[in-house]
């Protein structure tokens, strides 16, 4: 799964890369944990794309508690077009999720270990991403996210059975707009992915600094 994930690249680094028309306003982000407002990059009415915020953990707009959204912060690849809570989101709200590393747990020792997960570039990434909204009977709206995830592939493997789809760039129109996406939702075989242990900080979503990131010893180099 993906449960925490940071952002902090330069507005300018995003705009170019995720095709924005100019840079967005953001803070940088260290730890983004689930029900938690974030970003993603989606198609506006006018058919461009479009930096929202939204909250982590989707919530199916036929819902009557909204607090299911915090269970929902993953969308598996293999029922995601299936599975009631998400299959709509799939056919019709796409998203790109920006990031520049994911963070996983590994047991180690008896005790569960953060890694930071990340292209051994430093450059930022997208993970495929469904969007819903939500309206209360006060006929207040939410709009909510969750990050499809896909088999572990390379160094990630070392660390967890999961990972998010990762879009390559070339990609993102297709995932955004196009018709037939399932092809896209398969494990990350392009650009290598390190992983390093960091910070136990990063266990409490109180924390979003860049100590999150502060390396904690040795582990798996990447490839």
């Amino acid at each position: 799964m993906c449960g925490r994930y940071a952002l902090h690249a330069h507005p300018d680094v995003i705009a170019l890369q995720f095709g924005l028309p100019a840079a967005p306003q953001m803070k940088p982000r260290f730890n983004i944990a689930p029900t938690q407002q974030a970003p993603v990059v989606r198609i506006d009415p006018g058919h461009k794309r479009e930096w929202a915020q939204l909250r982590w953990g989707l919530i199916p707009s036929w819902s009557k508690d909204p607090s299911i959204g915090a269970r929902m912060i993953n969308a598996r690849a293999e029922t995601v077009a299936q599975k009631p809570a998400f299959r709509n989101a799939f056919r019709r709200r796409r998203c790109l999720v920006p990031a520049d590393g994911y963070y996983e747990w590994k047991v180690e020792g008896g005790r569960k270990q953060p890694y930071l997960l990340q292209f051994a570039s430093g450059e930022p990434f997208a993970m495929a991403g469904l969007w819903e909204q939500w309206r209360s009977p006060e006929g207040e709206l939410t709009e909510t996210y969750a990050i499809v995830t896909t088999e572990a592939a390379g160094t990630a493997r070392q660390i967890h059975e999961r990972m998010p789809v990762i879009l390559a760039q070339p990609d993102y129109e297709a995932w955004l707009s196009g018709s037939d996406p399932v092809e896209l939702l398969r494990p990350w075989t392009g650009a290598a992915f390190s992983a390093r242990r960091v910070s136990p900080r990063v266990n409490s979503p109180r924390f979003d600094d860049p100590q999150c990131l502060e390396e904690a010893g040795s582990g798996p180099a990447g490839g």
